[in-house]
């Protein structure tokens, strides 16, 4: 019987569901159902008028199933059916969805949140692993600095090319990123093509050697 209704639905109207909400929907404690009935409000407006004969005709639902689903949102708390009178002093029903919509910023800034946390985590761990040690708060507060002006990959690519230099500090790892965005290095494939270009040069020329105290960074820290 749920399979018909959501055949029913599919039918009769062309209705878009996000990914984003297909991965979430059980977050606002809603059945599928009820989230394809919510995705066609949605195309509707933030605001419109309830008419519960168009939605019946648009879906190929019973009345009382789609008064269902209104009193079953608006308990949840993702819509609101408010009254009032028009010019006509005419008295008017109308569906407002705006706490659905803050629904959907609260889940999307949470969901933005948890891979920021996922990825920042992962890349401290390799970090980690290169330098052999636990990195210090210093440290990580410093690569989440990083982490606002260079993608992951670029900030990896420059721990590899410190740790190939013998070196395991926070600091040189800032210097190579400083140099590498003075020369537009954005990717990873442009971290390729600068090194293979400084191999060649270095094969003609003396290597050139960051001049830095590494006593002093030592005492700083």
């Amino acid at each position: 019987m749920k399979e018909e209704r959501l055949q029913s639905f599919l039918k009769q109207k062309e209705i878009h569901i996000p990914l984003f909400w297909y991965q979430n929907y059980e977050k606002l404690k809603i059945s599928l159902e009820e989230l394809i009935f919510l995705m066609y409000l949605k195309e509707k407006g933030e605001t419109f008028l309830f008419n519960p004969q168009e939605m019946k005709e648009e879906l190929g639902l019973d009345l009382p199933k789609i008064m269902e689903f209104i009193s079953s949102l608006e308990e949840k708390k993702l819509l609101c059916v408010e009254t009032y009178k028009n010019d006509k002093k005419i008295v008017e029903e109308r569906v407002n969805l705006s706490n659905f919509y803050q629904k959907y910023q609260s889940l999307f800034l949470e969901d933005m949140m948890e891979k920021e946390e996922v990825v920042d985590h992962n890349l401290f761990e390799q970090v980690e692993k290169e330098f052999g040690r636990t990195l210090s708060p210093s440290e990580i507060e410093f690569m989440k600095a990083w982490m606002q002006n260079f993608k992951e990959e670029i900030i990896l690519e420059a721990v590899k090319e410190a740790s190939l230099n013998g070196v395991s500090s926070i600091r040189y790892i800032d210097r190579i990123l400083y140099e590498w965005d003075k020369q537009g290095i954005k990717k990873k494939e442009d971290v390729e093509h600068y090194l293979m270009k400084r191999k060649k040069k270095e094969e003609k020329e003396p290597l050139e050697v960051f001049d830095y105290d590494w006593f002093e960074e030592d005492e700083e820290e």
